[in-house]
């Protein structure tokens, strides 16, 4: 599923279910010490995404561990992302030659919990919520603009090092196009000298009762 949002060169590993039988990856071991199972599960699944889509580019199995801002720290000249919920697992990794940064994000098409929308909506994203409701629905827009904002954030972080927010960035959905754009609301500069930071664009899909989101920051 994932791989349909990113672009050429991007590689992408993903799972929908997890081998019980898997045990954490030496030197992963201590992130999920005191993880439920099926926690315990996404990661484990998640991460040996992560490594099948790192080893297509060359790199020798090595635990990927969190850094700064809960991003992962990725072999030198590589940048992805990784994402787990409840029945998917996914990793997307480019080289040098590839995008500055990449956010991925999955959730569960299924209405946010109560109390939680009024705690991510910045800008307009109310009224923008509501006419998409209106027009379909069907679609769980919240949980669509829940995903995007994390993916925005996944792709932010890496080009800026800097927190991003909820309420720091305003989301427009395009359902003709199936993308959506998030307008930044702080300043974006980014510490690798590309141009700041003003919108992120992404795409999104909702199939097999998930909504998947994809962002990518050009060089």
């Amino acid at each position: 599923m994932i791989e349909r949002l990113l672009p050429s060169g991007v590689v992408a590993v993903e799972a929908f279910g997890d081998d019980p039988g898997d045990e954490a990856f030496p030197g992963e071991e201590d992130l999920i010490a005191n993880a439920v199972v099926p926690r315990r599960r996404e990661f484990i699944t998640a991460r040996r995404c992560a490594r099948d889509a790192l080893a297509v580019l060359g790199h020798p199995p090595a635990p990927v561990r969190p850094g700064p801002g809960r991003a992962p720290i990725w072999p030198a000249g590589v940048v992805g992302s990784i994402t787990h919920c409840a029945g998917y697992r996914a990793a997307a990794v480019s080289g040098r030659a590839g995008p500055a940064s990449i956010g991925i994000d999955a959730e569960p098409h299924a209405p946010l919990p109560p109390g939680v929308l009024d705690s991510i909506v910045a800008g307009a994203d109310a009224a923008r919520l509501a006419a998409l409701a209106r027009a379909e629905p069907s679609i769980r827009w919240d949980r669509l603009l829940f995903s995007a904002k994390e993916s925005i954030y996944k792709a932010w972080y890496p080009v800026t090092g800097r927190w991003l927010g909820f309420e720091d960035a305003s989301v427009s959905i395009e359902a003709s196009s199936a993308s959506f754009t998030g307008h930044l609301l702080v300043p974006g500069h980014r510490h690798d000298g590309g141009a700041a930071l003003t919108t992120l664009r992404g795409r999104y899909l909702i199939d097999r009762g998930l909504v998947v989101t994809a962002v990518v920051v050009p060089v």
